[in-house]
């Protein structure tokens, strides 16, 4: 009989790519030196809109180690490269072009003007301030209500608008629910509300970055990015480079959330500038640059109209935003909003569903996705409503949830939107969430404190979220007119030697895949976790994928991982028939034998790889060689979900939150690795947490961004966070092998509106229902002395409103 062995999926092994990344032993594209290498320095506007008058670049070009200075006209001199939108959302959408570098007019503070080439980084960057240019000054558009009003001056003239497009759906029209005027007009209970999601910053470890080798009949590029095969693609049809003549390789990257997902002017203008000269080039961003011109994600206006019957039961939801695009279309920006439209309804049975969302044009930076895209936006509305709803009816927050969540026994459930929710059982997370918080315990501490008028107040929050991650299938991205498909590619190389070679589409930045593959190949092919190889962010070596970005690395491209596996098998199992005499159907396999059923006869996969590389001894008509590879489109998103409470306590006297106690319960299906899933769950409950209490741009009357650096951009550190209670519910999706769901933005989608509503919670017996976020200690005092809803008062930076640090158990100094 085959001996069992332990399998690895399922089991909490230390990250095998670990070592060189903390090290820093490894490859970054700032590592990168070639011969001859040229460094390019951006010159950035310092206006939000104006007018480029003249640019005199005569005392730059003759500045020490300067080899050349460019502009618009020179890189691009009939205006005709702009940067891709791969998702237009509607067929009339209104989009601008955006060019490698200003041309007549700039859009936003940051928006390249002049590009410097020099024999170093610190000559190129010295020669900028010898760039002379004369601008005027044209009007600023920052509010997205101001920018849609008669009369408002306008981003671009051409377009006649700063509304780029109205994208909407109806649960009536769509056949999927009933009619929400119908619903709220009936209703014996309607609600609104307007919720604001502030403008972030996707704060990555390393800066974007990168270098052009136009050297021999290939270009490649290296550049640190999360999407190097689309980055190809775009990059061919931008600038007309053959495709086959470009290679892109992701190296390590450090860090992406996001806002590494996009095709950048900078991209372009080094593949550009390195064909022009002949000569390798780099372009590395400083860390103020990523803040001011990288892109930025989330900034929508949120009006949320909820009804329902007097008993807590919800009747129907209607949903209007307003999206800031920022002054130009990012590659995926504009579809932001839509991910989150399929999201508002959440889990729960809302029988009669509207959304409308209206993206405008500012002269801002452009946003796009970041960790969530969309997702995050919509669990942050619907579970801030449902909290105000409980208190409109007098319920408990829980209970209204149950009241109106589906059930473990009605999945497979099809929603208001019309997505069919595969599995979940939101009851068993809660109850498990509930007993490691002690929710009761809790009620009757913040009722005693109420009573007593304690100084410090507590508030609970709740957060029952789920998502739709895994993006993909193509035909749905597809039908909402997304430029791509959402299909992910694999191989497998079984070497001689029995070692295994895995190439992957998914591109890694930081989220284990070279440990979680290895320990599905270990599984499915029976070979040792150390003698798998993941090779991967390489267009050459692996020269088929779509990337990595909104939770598909596991459930779309571990799945292609598993069929190309299998047909391992299938290749090797005629061979070892014939190597071990027998029929084919009398062979079983395990553990990475096969053995002839009902003996002790067998062979290893791996000898059969040997005798496979020998080609002595092979059936006719087999071809030697067992490598596969596969191509995997899911038939449905995948959908984690997961109960999140929170405990803050709030001292009325300054406003000081402190965050007591946090209770996470996720369902991401079967884990591969519950390791790097508690890392991923932790990663992202700092980036929700930061946006409930630290994180948000901030803009001056002429458009500077005044949060620009480290010292005013606030980011938590572990200190500044609480310990996690953490654990897990299983319910496996039924809509791959594995039984997994996507877990990389659960923490952020959840935690936000966690700790907003813990917050609000606590304070509202001063008359305050919402306060915008960063909740800072100066915002939280002014509401409560006042009793307002707005956030007034001193914003950040002034004077007692900076939010300082959050010590070790989250309170703010």
């Amino acid at each position: 009989m085959t001996a069992t062995i332990e399998p690895e999926v399922g089991k909490s092994r230390r990250r095998k790519e670990d070592e060189r990344l903390i090290t820093g032993r490894t490859r970054w594209t700032d590592n990168i030196a070639l011969p001859g290498m040229l460094h390019l320095a951006v010159l950035r506007s310092p206006f939000a809109h104006a007018k480029i008058v003249s640019i005199d670049t005569a005392a730059a070009k003759s500045a020490p180690g300067v080899i050349a200075v460019y502009t618009a006209q020179d890189l691009d001199p009939d205006g005709s490269i702009g940067m891709p939108c791969a998702w237009p959302i509607t067929p009339d959408m209104k989009a601008p072009r955006r060019p490698v570098l200003a041309a007549g007019t700039v859009n936003f503070a940051g928006e390249g003007v002049a590009v410097v080439v020099a024999r170093s980084s610190a000559e190129a960057h010295d020669a900028l301030e010898e760039i002379d240019v004369e601008y005027d000054e044209l009007p600023v558009i920052l509010d997205m209500e101001a920018a849609i009003a008669d009369g408002a001056p306008l981003v671009h003239k051409d377009l006649g608008t700063n509304t780029s497009a109205v994208w909407k759906f109806d649960s009536a029209e769509a056949g999927t629910g009933g009619n929400v005027e119908d619903a709220i007009s009936s209703s014996e209970v309607v609600l609104k509300r307007r919720f604001r999601q502030q403008r972030l910053v996707p704060a990555f470890m390393e800066p974007r970055a990168c270098v052009v080798d136009p050297t021999g009949t290939q270009i490649t590029m290296w550049s640190a990015t999360q999407i190097p095969h689309i980055l190809r693609v775009m990059s061919a049809l931008t600038l007309g480079i053959p495709e086959h003549k470009l290679r892109v390789i992701a190296p390590d990257v450090g860090g992406g959330f996001g806002g590494k997902i996009g095709v950048l002017p900078e991209e372009m203008m080094a593949l550009l500038v390195a064909q022009k000269l002949g000569k390798p080039v780099k372009w590395n961003e400083t860390r103020s640059e990523t803040m001011l011109a990288a892109h930025h994600g989330r900034d929508q206006i949120q009006d949320i109209t909820i009804s329902a019957t007097r008993d807590g039961q919800v009747t129907g939801l209607k949903v209007e935003l307003l999206a800031n695009l920022g002054a130009y279309n990012g590659l995926v920006g504009p579809g932001v909003p839509i991910l989150g439209a399929f999201m508002f309804n959440a889990i729960y049975k809302i029988p009669a569903y509207h959304f409308a969302c209206t993206n405008v044009y500012t002269t801002t930076t452009l946003t796009d996705a970041y960790r969530g895209a969309g997702r995050p936006e919509a669990t942050f509305a619907i579970e801030r409503i449902m909290d105000e709803l409980a208190v409109e009816l007098g319920m408990d927050p829980l209970e209204l949830r149950e009241k109106n969540w589906i059930k473990h026994e009605e999945f497979p459930f099809t929603t208001v939107c019309g997505l069919t929710y595969d599995s979940g059982n939101y009851e068993a997370a809660t109850e498990k969430a509930k007993q490691l918080f002690d929710y009761e315990g809790l009620r009757a501490e913040q009722e005693k404190r109420r009573t007593s008028k304690d100084k410090v107040q507590l508030g609970i929050g709740i957060s029952t979220f789920t998502e739709m991650c895994g993006l993909a299938p193509s035909r749905v991205l597809g039908s909402l007119d997304y430029g791509a498909g959402g299909w992910e590619y694999a191989s497998i190389r079984m070497l001689p030697t029995g070692k295994v070679e895995v190439t992957t589409g998914a591109s890694a930045h930081g989220q284990g895949h070279e440990t979680a593959w290895s320990q599905i190949v270990a599984d499915q092919l029976g070979v040792a976790f150390e003698d798998v190889e993941i090779l991967h962010g390489d267009t050459q070596s692996s020269h088929k994928g779509l990337d990595t970005y909104g939770s598909r690395s596991l459930v779309v491209g571990g799945i292609a991982i598993v069929k190309a596996a299998e047909k391992v098998v299938a290749k090797a199992k005629p061979i070892a028939a014939h190597l071990l005499e027998c029929a084919e159907d009398d062979l079983e396999f395990a553990n990475g034998k096969f053995t002839v059923r009902g003996t002790e006869t067998a062979t290893t996969i791996g000898d059969v790889a040997l005798a496979v590389f020998a080609a002595h001894n092979l059936p006719d008509g087999v071809e030697p060689s067992l490598d596969s590879d596969a191509t995997f489109d899911p038939e449905n998103f995948s959908f984690p979900h997961g109960t999140h409470l929170c405990a803050a306590e709030v001292d009325t006297e300054t406003g000081r939150i402190k965050l007591r106690s946090y209770v996470c319960v996720d369902d991401v299906g079967v884990a591969v690795n519950p390791l790097i899933v508690e890392g991923q769950v932790h990663g992202g409950l700092a980036q929700g947490i930061a946006q409930a209490l630290f994180e948000g741009t901030e803009h001056d009357e002429s458009g500077t961004l005044t949060t620009g650096t480290f010292a005013d951009y606030l980011l938590p550190s572990a200190a500044d966070l609480p310990s996690f209670t953490t654990d897990r519910t299983e319910t496996p999706s039924t809509t791959n092998p594995l039984g997994a769901k996507g877990v990389g933005e659960a923490g952020t989608i959840a935690s936000t509106p966690a700790v907003v509503n813990a917050v609000i919670d606590a304070v509202r017996p001063f008359g305050v229902n919402d306060i915008e976020m960063p909740l800072t200690p100066m915002r939280v005092w002014h509401a409560i002395q006042h009793g307002t809803t707005d956030a007034g008062g001193p914003g950040r930076g002034e004077a007692g409103g900076g939010l300082g640090s959050i010590d070790a158990t989250g309170g703010a100094q």
